[in-house]
């Protein structure tokens, strides 16, 4: 049977943002941000949000598997929202980390590309789930639509671990996002096809 890739309502942006807080729950930047556990499972919904937030209205935000793996997209044309960004890092990143934290903010905004292309803020898989392709499938699933506009693919990964997936998919390393003690973020882009 074939895997169903599904476009998610905002109404149900709960259970992406589950997925998501449960994906990246070991990600060295998101625990750097929020060491505690109870502060990462309070403030990364928020920053999920507010980062990618657009795509729900753009209907760009695709799950598999009853929520084990979820994509949020940014087709061309849509920005993170930067002030709910800088608002929610501000509020719930302790003060010590401002510092690093909002020049790493800086540098990713530098680095992100200005012509056309689908930006891809968030992908994860449930760590129960992972391990069996089912990352690699709603990737995959996702380019193909990328590809339908024939433009290029860009994102930022903050695990030195998912390069090499990425990599796989067609993107290269671009750069890399750092400061001080916030562990790097490493940007990648996919050409078009």
């Amino acid at each position: 049977m074939e895997t169903p890739f599904l476009v998610v309502a905002e109404s149900d942006s709960a259970q992406v943002f589950g997925t998501l807080t449960l994906a990246f729950a070991a990600d060295p930047v998101e625990r750097w941000l929020y060491p505690d556990p109870q502060e990462y499972l309070a403030a990364f919904p928020a920053f999920l949000a507010a980062f990618a937030g657009a795509a729900f209205a753009r209907k760009a935000v695709w799950q598999t598997g009853a929520f084990s793996a979820v994509a949020l997209w940014l087709p061309p044309g849509t920005q993170p929202d930067g002030e709910a960004i800088v608002s929610v890092l501000t509020e719930t990143v302790a003060p010590t980390r401002h510092r690093d934290t909002f020049a790493v903010l800086g540098q990713m905004d530098k680095a992100h590309p200005t012509f056309p292309h689908w930006y891809l803020p968030w992908l994860g898989v449930d760590p129960a789930r992972q391990g069996n392709g089912i990352g690699s499938e709603l990737l995959a699933h996702c380019l193909r639509i990328v590809d339908s506009d024939h433009l290029p693919a860009y994102l930022e990964t903050p695990n030195p671990k998912t390069i090499r997936f990425y990599e796989r998919h067609g993107f290269v390393v671009t750069g890399e996002a750092r400061r001080g003690a916030c562990p790097p973020i490493t940007t990648m882009l996919r050409p078009a096809h």
